[in-house]
């Protein structure tokens, strides 16, 4: 029997060894994780992530996994989680951050010891700040709160997409201070590569009420899904991901 020359072996050795990367199925590749973390007063706290949200970023994401945590509650005031809040003049009201900690318990069971790859913080809140004639500092509070919960995780790298408050009150004789934080929000949503904002004046109904309409909330959904996923394939392209 005659022994194959001992450059074919190595030869075919070689060859071997440099095609098999290729050959493993796509699914032996390390998942990435994406978490969303959902926050705000009412028409956040009536907004199901099941319904439109989660469906939308999982399909997006489909080989990845993805984690969508949501803490809202209804009729409450940006200082119930921005810590280091400031009324525009004088010490009253004062910040308590509870609802921020509340989140971030959340936040901490469900990533446990993971690394997430994307974080994206997505708000729906400002109807009590336009009430209690707060918008002068709304735009510094919401950018303070980002601040705050990129430090919290340790990121730099988070995007954020906030729902900008429905035609409501856009003559401002029922909450005056509501053009104005309509005004932050676009603001602060415009204010960098990781940021947006989402329209909400056609989700509240023929009589443009205060919250969202069944099919208004589902599309709120949807929408704010639809900006997290382009924010998140267009920096982590950024970033080589």
């Amino acid at each position: 029997m005659k022994r194959a020359p001992v450059a074919s072996i190595a030869t075919a050795l070689l060859l071997f060894f440099f095609c098999l990367p290729m050959a493993l199925p796509a699914a032996a590749a390390e998942k990435k994780t994406h978490l969303f973390i959902l926050s705000g007063q009412s028409n956040m706290a009536g907004l199901n992530p099941d319904i439109s949200f989660t469906p939308t970023v999982t399909k997006a994401f489909a080989d990845d996994q993805v984690i969508v945590v949501k803490d809202a509650r209804g009729g409450q005031p940006i200082r119930r989680w921005y810590k280091k809040w400031k009324p525009a003049q004088g010490d009253s009201p004062k910040a308590d951050g509870a609802l921020y900690d509340s989140l971030m318990k959340k936040v901490n069971a469900a990533i446990k010891d993971k690394q997430a790859d994307s974080i994206t913080f997505v708000w729906m809140q400002g109807e009590r700040d336009a009430k209690e004639k707060h918008g002068q500092v709304y735009e510094k509070s919401l950018l303070g709160l980002i601040e705050q919960l990129s430090d919290d995780l340790k990121r730099t790298d988070v995007n954020f997409v906030i729902g900008r408050l429905s035609d409501y009150s856009n003559d401002d004789k029922k909450y005056a201070h509501w053009t104005m934080v309509r005004k932050a929000i676009v603001k602060v949503g415009e204010s960098g590569p990781r940021g947006a904002w989402v329209d909400t004046d056609d989700l509240n109904g023929p009589k443009n009420g205060l919250h969202y309409t069944k099919d208004g909330y589902k599309e709120l959904g949807k929408r704010f899904a639809d900006k997290a996923i382009a924010l998140v394939r267009k920096n982590s392209k950024k970033a080589g991901k």
